[in-house]
C-alpha cells in the first residue's frame, strides 16, 4: 500500500525543481470543509484539459484531451496521470523548454466538490473507495462547471495508463447548448487567456 511519503514520487521523478516553477512534491490536507478540485488547461505538447480532485493529501489527477462537456450526452476520455501536489490546485504559468509537459498551464476552473456515489443501502462511499473500485460520483461546486459529474474506469490503459470516461450527470445544470470550453476560455484565477499566461509567465507564487 502506498504511503503518504511516496504519493508524489512519480510527480517529483518527473520535475526538476531548479528549472520549473511548480510546487514541490508535498502531501497536505486542505483547510476547506469541502474537498478541492481544479481543472487546468495546458498547451503542451497536445492541448489538455488536467481535472485534479482532492484525495488524501494529494490532487488525483486525469488528461482530458476535449476538455469537460456539459452535454450528457457526451463522454470525455479521461486518462489518470500521476498525483500532484495540493499546491498545485493554484498554479499557472509557464513549465519551461526541456522540462515535463513543457507549455503555459491556466487554472481554467476552481472549487470544491461534494462526493455524492452511495451504496445500496443509501450511505456515501469514501473517496478513497470509490477511486480503488473506478466508479465516482461527485457534485462541483466551481465557477464555470456546476453540478453532478461521473467518472467511470473502463479496462483499457493508453501507455501504461489507466483510462476513464467523464461525463456530466442529466440534471438542471446539464446544458447541450453550451460550450464552456469555448465561450469561457479564460483563467478564473487571473482573468488572463493561455496567450497571455505565456507571454507574461508565472503566476504562482507571485
Amino acid at each position: 500500500m502506498a504511503t503518504k511519503k511516496n504519493k508524489l514520487a512519480e510527480y517529483e521523478k518527473k520535475r526538476d525543481f531548479k528549472k520549473t516553477t511548480e510546487p514541490k512534491a508535498k502531501v497536505k490536507k486542505s483547510k476547506s470543509k469541502l474537498p478541492m478540485f481544479v481543472i487546468q488547461k495546458h498547451n503542451a505538447s497536445r492541448l489538455h484539459y488536467d481535472f485534479r480532485l482532492e484525495i488524501d493529501g494529494v490532487l488525483v489527477s486525469w488528461a482530458i484531451p476535449k476538455g469537460p462537456s456539459l452535454d450528457p450526452r457526451v463522454k470525455r476520455l479521461a486518462v489518470q496521470t500521476e498525483d500532484h501536489p495540493m499546491d498545485y490546485g493554484k498554479f499557472e504559468g509557464n513549465i519551461p523548454e526541456g522540462q515535463y509537459g513543457a507549455g503555459p498551464v491556466m487554472v481554467w476552473d476552481y472549487g470544491t466538490y461534494e462526493d455524492i456515489k452511495e451504496d445500496k443501502k443509501g450511505n456515501i462511499i469514501p473517496m478513497e473507495k470509490c477511486l480503488k473500485d473506478g466508479s465516482i460520483k461527485i457534485f462541483l461546486h466551481g465557477e464555470k462547471l456546476k453540478g453532478a459529474f461521473y467518472l467511470i474506469r473502463t479496462s483499457k490503459e493508453i501507455s501504461g495508463k489507466k483510462q476513464w470516461l467523464f461525463w456530466k450527470v442529466d440534471d438542471e445544470h446539464a446544458d447541450a447548448r453550451r460550450n464552456p470550453v469555448s465561450t469561457q476560455d479564460y483563467s478564473v484565477l487571473t482573468g488572463r487567456t493561455t496567450a497571455e499566461i505565456k507571454k507574461k509567465g508565472k503566476i504562482y507564487g507571485d
